[in-house]
């Protein structure tokens, strides 16, 4: 009983301490006369996947490698088929060429790294598989180079109207929300990860299991909250994009700085995991591509659900 509180407790500190760092930090690069567009490609980005940076990275420092791995892969999988999936359900969703032709295929191309940087008994014939430092720090430099094409983006494209209305605050409070939302962050991650490792202990169920599923569902609730407000506003093309920059900033960024503090063996997290990784992403640019071109439709959110929902089933017949 004590760990679901940890766990459910945890989890609510998380999400109010990255509202509160995000809102904080937010305000400071706007005092700064950063533009909106910028802001709302980096920090309000950063602030979203903050939950899986905190848990990763704790489950890393305490040697839960399964559930910090777990954790990235299964909310790229939840954020593809479950938060698309939701999203072109509530209303269907038109998809740019552009983010078809060059950002789509980024997902499917990190996805491609990870398995690659993954996979060294496949690839090296060593006798384990483990994401290393190096492997970390290559990741990180993809996140550089995305940085850098997110920047081009706001610098070359779009309107400031697209960007996040950033709430206005004194100077005081913009470094108190940002303290207390780090504060929340680090103790709610630590209280998280107790949590998770407690009931994966007490049901018999492997770390990687929580960490592809509760855990993964628990850190993509601030893109889900997102992407299905932005669809009741009839504005559900937000979703893509916050999908696209989560599961970018969670291979790259958040396994990079995991990896690079400590080296994360496999474990329980094998090829069909990967596959099913791959394939969600290779999905997501498929049904946005072809059939009623540029559009996900509502039946094609139902199958990304349903593909959802067998692989969850799968997961837990395999114990």
């Amino acid at each position: 009983m004590l760990d679901i509180v940890f766990l459910v407790g945890g989890l609510a500190l998380i999400l109010l301490g990255a509202n509160g760092l995000t809102d904080g930090a937010a305000a400071i690069a706007k005092r700064f006369r950063i533009s909106d567009l910028v802001i709302g490609l980096t920090i309000v980005a950063f602030g979203t996947s903050a939950p899986e940076l905190v848990i990763s990275v704790m489950a890393a420092l305490g040697g839960s490698a399964d559930m910090a791995i777990g954790n990235v892969m299964g909310s790229n999988i939840f954020n593809v088929l479950a938060i698309i999936g939701v999203t072109a359900l509530v209303m269907p969703i038109k998809v740019g060429e552009g983010t078809l032709s060059k950002e789509i295929p980024l997902v499917v191309l990190a996805s491609f790294a990870l398995f690659f940087c993954a996979n060294d008994v496949l690839l090296d014939g060593r006798m384990s598989n483990v994401i290393s430092r190096i492997d970390g720090l290559i990741m990180l430099c993809f996140f550089m180079i995305f940085l850098r094409y997110t920047f081009a983006i706001a610098r070359n494209g779009g309107d400031e109207g697209e960007g996040e209305k950033i709430k206005e605050m004194s100077i005081g409070k913009s470094v108190l929300f940002v303290l207390g939302g780090l504060a929340g962050l680090v103790y709610g991650g630590q209280l998280f990860v107790d949590g998770a490792s407690g009931i994966a202990s007490s049901l018999g169920v492997s770390e990687s299991i929580i960490g592809l599923t509760i855990v993964a569902g628990g850190t993509s609730l601030p893109e889900l909250a997102t992407s299905v407000t932005a669809a009741l506003k009839k504005n559900p093309g937000i979703a893509v994009g916050n999908v696209i920059g989560s599961n970018l900033f969670n291979i790259f960024f958040v396994l990079g700085c995991s990896a690079t503090i400590s080296p994360l063996p496999m474990g329980g997290i094998n090829n069909i995991d990967m596959a099913v990784l791959i394939g969600s992403a290779i999905l997501f640019w498929i049904v946005g591509w072809f059939f009623k071109k540029r559009t996900i439709t509502r039946w094609e959110g139902a199958l990304l659900v349903i593909c959802y929902v067998a692989y969850t089933a799968f997961l837990i017949s395999q114990q």
